[in-house]
């Protein structure tokens, strides 16, 4: 069993994050810590291997007890789960070791996908010495013939992409429209749309659909966890 210590400093949350936790075959809830001081007291403690984190806490910031963890030299692996979704706080979890954001309030299959391709790469560490370039491939998530190699051969451009992704960049807001983007770039709004629509593709972007006053849907975006890292391989 892989033992899941929650940090979130909000009960009923922790609750349902234990509930989900356990839902997952081969997962156990093994702690509960409310905040980075009673995390750090729990992992000299007890054995865990997972970490659901969370940012906001009213006595801490989860950002920084991730960061004392990697002083420390504590093995443990961290999943955020937090309503962070500012480029600076999914940035410094993922350069601070985090393998997995989710973006608050999460779709349990989400969860669930996460914590999968967690137990996949514990287990896989666990039974092998060494890794070939195709496991490793498909630990990081790399496929053959991806956006880059199909998409930009048809009617995608370098150029555009890296105007598109600057104007993502610069977007003040936690998501946007392709109308915001159009506005930034200088685009017009249907290649901006059919480019948003391959950064989604990529796993550059997440999309959502959310309805306005008058109940007219409107597609919006945000930066996925990985977003940086992925356009990075493109522009």
């Amino acid at each position: 069993m892989i033992n899941v210590l929650i940090v979130e400093d909000d009960p009923m949350v922790a609750e349902m994050n234990k509930f989900y936790v356990e839902q997952v075959e081969g997962f156990r809830c093994a702690g509960w810590a409310r905040s980075a001081d009673e995390a750090m007291t729990q992992l000299g403690e007890h054995p865990f291997e997972l970490i659901l984190l969370d940012i906001y806490m009213k006595e801490s910031n989860g950002l920084e007890l991730l960061s004392a963890i990697r002083r420390s030299s504590i093995r443990i692996d961290v999943i955020v789960i937090s309503a962070a979704s500012d480029k600076d706080s999914i940035r410094d979890a993922l350069q601070n070791g985090a393998v997995d954001y989710l973006i608050k309030p999460f779709e349990f299959e989400r969860l669930r996908a996460a914590l999968s391709a967690y137990k996949e790469q514990y287990f896989l560490f666990r039974s092998q010495d060494s890794l070939d370039q195709s496991e490793l491939d498909k630990l990081t998530g790399y496929r053959k013939g991806d956006f880059a190699a199909q998409e930009l051969s048809k009617g995608f451009t370098r150029n555009t992409l890296r105007a598109v992704w600057t104007a993502v960049e610069k977007c003040n807001t936690a998501s946007f429209s392709t109308e915001e983007i159009a506005a930034l770039s200088g685009i017009s709004r249907v290649s901006v749309g059919k480019y948003l629509a391959g950064l989604v593709d990529m796993g550059a972007l997440d999309g959502d659909v959310t309805y306005g006053t008058v109940g007219r849907p409107v597609q919006r975006y945000r930066i996925s966890p990985r977003g940086s890292s992925v356009i990075s391989k493109f522009i």
